[in-house]
């Protein structure tokens, strides 16, 4: 007979995985250990320690602490993988893996959704080190037919942002497979509860912890989840950059995790639901949304994701004019980049991200002048949809 707790949901998990039955302080929660070194008893336990031996926290805070290595285990375990190292940031875990993955003259292939952060970071700092770059159309052909020999990682976002393109991760598997090559997905906008890379053969998934897992806009992390083998020689690249997570952030972090599933499963239904709204007014051109059955990556959504995520991007019928309109007559959504958290947000990427460009840029990449993108928080769905519903009749009129 199986062990019932290899069926564990994600909500036990997100309170109970990664923890031990009973701690040894008898705390239910765990505690916020603030110390940069951790003594030895003697130097047989520093021998035994060193040898592989006895279990024990790191010798040095760079290396290692007790609450950002609890909260390691729990993303771990809902990502169903072996291993997971935490870091100061989302940006801190997408640089350090590709700094420790990639050398001169090999190559890279991301796709052109990806975070554009990652992609200045591709262009400005990986090919300054003889690194090959290529930034590919999101979809599982041309991430193929832009590998070669010298290609060792494929990164790419499941859903993207803002378009939420979701590529056919088993054909890209296959392929890399095949050719050796590495695949990372930063699965920020999925969460662990929307879909799982790693069980599709993924070999490993980041997350800007900043967002939807730590839930409450009040910190800032990125984590790497994947086969031990591979997060230990990342990890081991962190203690030289030293991007390391510090333990308030993970006690925070393991705080917001613990209600992750409840969260996610909330925004999904609001979000799809906002969706069918913008869809069917008339100030609207298009939206975007996975599980909507006019979304471009529709089929590949339906097979990999379980839910549809927080985020809806919609493009307005007038260009930039009509886009702030909307967005400075919306009541309950706050004006502010990123995504994720219990408030709700909106923005203009072309004003948020995309700033410093021309339109005719902007256009070359993809960023429309009346993009809109929504992150929708956890408040009652009536109030955002009557908010929603308040500001596209105010776009209408005015």
């Amino acid at each position: 007979m199986s062990d019932t707790r290899e069926r564990r949901g994600p909500s036990t998990l997100a309170v109970h995985g990664g923890e031990p039955a009973v701690r040894s302080d008898r705390s239910l929660t765990t505690p916020v250990v603030h110390a940069t070194a951790y003594p030895f008893e003697d130097t047989r336990e520093l021998v035994d320690y060193m040898e592989g031996s006895r279990e024990r926290p790191a010798e040095y805070g760079r290396y290692g602490n007790p609450t950002v290595e609890r909260a390691e285990a729990k993303l771990a375990a809902l990502e169903g993988g072996e291993a997971a190292v935490l870091m100061a940031s989302g940006m801190a875990a997408i640089t350090t893996t590709l700094l420790a993955m990639l050398r001169q003259g090999q190559h890279v292939v991301l796709t052109r959704d990806a975070y554009r952060k990652t992609r200045v970071f591709a262009r400005s700092v990986l090919e300054r080190y003889g690194v090959g770059v290529d930034i590919v159309e999101p979809s599982a052909q041309a991430v193929i037919d832009a590998m070669r020999d010298e290609t060792r990682i494929v990164l790419t976002e499941a859903p993207t942002n803002p378009y939420l393109r979701v590529l056919d991760l088993a054909a890209v598997v296959k392929a890399a497979s095949a050719r050796r090559v590495k695949t990372i997905i930063d699965a920020t906008f999925a969460t662990p509860i929307n879909m799982q890379p790693l069980a599709h053969g993924v070999d490993l998934v980041i997350h800007s912890a900043t967002k939807y897992l730590g839930g409450h806009n009040d910190l800032l992390a990125g984590v790497v989840v994947g086969r031990a083998p591979l997060v230990a020689a990342i990890r081991e690249f962190l203690g030289m950059t030293g991007a390391v997570l510090d333990p308030h952030n993970a006690y925070l972090l393991l705080r917001g995790l613990k209600t992750l599933a409840l969260r996610v499963r909330h925004q999904n239904a609001t979000a799809r639901r906002l969706a069918d709204v913008l869809a069917e007014d008339p100030a609207v051109a298009r939206v975007w949304y996975p599980l909507r059955p006019d979304h471009p990556d529709h089929e590949n959504a339906t097979r990999y994701l379980s839910g549809g995520g927080g985020v809806v991007s919609f493009e307005l019928h007038g260009g930039l004019a009509a886009g702030t309109r909307l967005v400075d007559a919306l009541r309950i959504p706050k004006l502010a980049p990123s995504l994720g958290g219990v408030e709700s947000l909106v923005e203009q990427p072309a004003l948020m991200s995309f700033f410093e460009l021309s339109p005719d840029q902007r256009a070359a990449i993809g960023i429309g002048e009346g993009l809109v993108r929504l992150s929708v928080g956890v408040e009652d769905p009536e109030d955002l949809e009557a908010d929603l519903r308040h500001a596209l009749a105010a776009l209408r009129e005015g």
